[in-house]
């Protein structure tokens, strides 16, 4: 499957942050058609063929290999998740796996890559093409491009530093934007596709192997060889029907620059490549090695979170960045009145919400601010305080976490917000992320980060590690919980010793399923009036108390 983030996904929205790389192609790899096909022979494509050109249009193609997933009029939602890509120390453990793509031109390197995305059948894989890096054009390049004379296949048209900066900030887990390529206008749009959340990123381009720096980051490394008839016509039929340009113009490009380059750049760098694949996508021996190979890799990747968790940090003292809710009369009422297992639902959804906005009330006050003065009515000075411009963000993990939201949007204006979502695999026991959605820049902001319960602490440290990957400074991140077990205190802390952390009780005890004890039973259940099958657990703190 192909995306990221995006994975998640809630389709053509701005601020989504998963999203589908751009697969378009520059005077490179075709876009995914029929024409893309190994068992095309000359003839065929010939007489196939226009011989005049059709209007011009914006060509970029998206990959759309589908996932596991669930689709709603709004909203696309992989079931299949992320497993943890970090240890209990919330520090990154494995990398993504890279698959290089190299060939000619119109070798068929797309239709290779989205065969090998459907055969492995594992979620997160990201398409990323190198055509999305062409450098920016001036003018003077500009008009050369427009009359064919400009060297689109030559190292030097692309932007090679940025190029490597994203790969290599991708494979490392953490939240990148790729630059999108208008085909038609030889031009970079505004728009750059932000791109998170691989498990393996499989990397196609012309030019794929020409560069050292680059091939350092290829864990595995594929030459698509196509027959050099075949990739002429394929780039005739693409560029003329495809790109509004007339036959004359694209032989003359080819000539002068596609086929000389080819026999310069691209071809040598076959003797770097670990499996050469003749006839592209139709050679299923070939794509079985690929796969087999990156199944075996994505085992020996494997990592245990839970465990680890629920036997570390014992008889430990509390740790600093931890802030309970000071415990008088009041709040102790209403925490008697929330566990009790009688509560009824209207009673149980007023209170928690009283709980919800003196949690936030709470937390805010350890948001900095400066001394200001301001003049009152009466014309006399009052010394006060201000919160510094940086804006807030709140962000809850799915489902439980969104109950907190209306309480902190009564008390902080404008805020922008975010989710999470985060389910356990029953088979594994380990939570797995499966969708968000983060608001643009989110780097710059303060992080209120929302669940209802926090016990082992695993999907409260999964959902901070993936603000970390989008560049959120930790001394920057709130974690709130109604209730927290001493165990997911410490796991967090532990973790992310700069996070603060607020809650209105802990709790000492969690039991072999991890529930705290005493607890407050299923929150999300309990409070949305649902009685959630075995299987629908959000995750291990969002929908239930463990």
């Amino acid at each position: 499957m192909a995306g990221s983030g995006e994975g998640m996904a809630e389709e053509r929205q701005e601020e989504e942050e998963a999203a589908v790389v751009q697969d378009g192609t520059e005077e490179g790899a075709m876009s995914r058609s029929d024409s893309d096909n190994g068992e095309d022979s000359l003839d065929t494509l010939l007489t196939r063929l226009p011989l005049t050109p059709s209007p011009r249009k914006r060509s970029t193609s998206q990959t759309k290999t589908e996932p596991s997933l669930l689709r709603t009029s709004k909203r696309t939602i992989y079931t299949a998740g992320r497993p943890p890509w970090y240890n209990e120390t919330g520090i990154p453990f494995k990398e993504a796996f890279v698959i290089g793509l190299c060939g000619g031109s119109a070798s068929g390197k797309t239709t290779v890559a989205n065969k090998i995305i459907e055969a492995l059948d594992v979620p997160w894989v990201v398409l990323l093409s190198m055509d999305c890096f062409y450098k920016v054009l001036n003018k003077e390049e500009q008009e050369l491009a427009a009359k064919n004379e400009y060297n689109f296949d030559h190292p030097d048209a692309f932007d090679f530093d940025l190029l490597i900066n994203i790969l290599r900030k991708l494979k490392k887990g953490k939240s990148v934007k790729v630059p999108v390529y208008d085909f038609t206008t030889h031009s970079r749009r505004k728009e750059w596709k932000p791109v998170y959340g691989a498990n393996v990123v499989i990397f196609e381009g012309i030019l794929a192997f020409a560069n050292k720096e680059l091939l350092k980051l290829l864990d595995m490394k594929v030459f698509v060889d196509t027959d050099s008839d075949i990739r002429l016509v394929r780039r005739l039929k693409r560029d003329i029907t495809e790109r509004g340009r007339d036959i004359v113009g694209v032989i003359k490009l080819y000539n002068k620059y596609v086929k000389p380059a080819f026999e310069q750049y691209i071809e040598p760098t076959v003797q770097v490549a670990d499996i050469v694949v003749p006839r592209g996508g139709e050679n299923f021996v070939a794509l079985d090695l690929i796969v087999q190979h990156v199944h075996s890799q994505l085992e020996k990747r494997e990592i245990t979170v839970r465990a680890a968790l629920a036997s570390a940090h014992q008889g430990q003292p509390l740790p600093k960045t931890l802030s309970v809710l000071e415990s008088t009369p009041q709040v102790r009422g209403m925490h008697t009145i929330i566990r009790n297992k009688d509560t009824n639902r209207d009673e149980f959804i007023f209170y928690s919400k009283r709980l919800m906005r003196l949690l936030i009330e709470h937390a805010l006050s350890f948001l900095p601010l400066k001394p200001v003065t301001v003049e009152t009515p009466q014309g006399t000075i009052y010394e006060g305080k201000r919160f510094h411009q940086q804006r807030i963000t709140g962000v809850s993990i799915l489902r439980a976490g969104e109950t907190m939201e209306q309480a902190l949007t009564a008390v902080c204006k404008d805020i922008r917000l975010g989710k999470i979502l985060i389910q356990t695999n029953h088979d594994t026991g380990e939570p797995e992320l499966h969708y968000l959605r983060l608001p643009k820049e989110i780097s710059e902001d303060y992080v209120i980060l929302m669940d209802s319960t926090v016990s082992t602490g695993a999907a409260a440290m999964m959902a901070i590690r993936v603000l970390l990957d989008h560049d959120v400074q930790e001394e920057k991140i709130f974690l709130l919980s109604l209730l927290m077990a001493e165990m997911g205190v410490h796991s967090v802390a532990y973790a992310f010793p700069h996070v603060r952390i607020i809650t209105t009780a802990v709790d000492k005890g969690v039991n072999e399923e991890f529930h705290i004890i005493p607890g407050i039973g299923n929150f999300g259940d309990r409070f949305f009036g649902t009685d959630a099958p075995s299987d629908w657990y959000e995750s291990d703190e969002s929908s239930m108390d463990y």
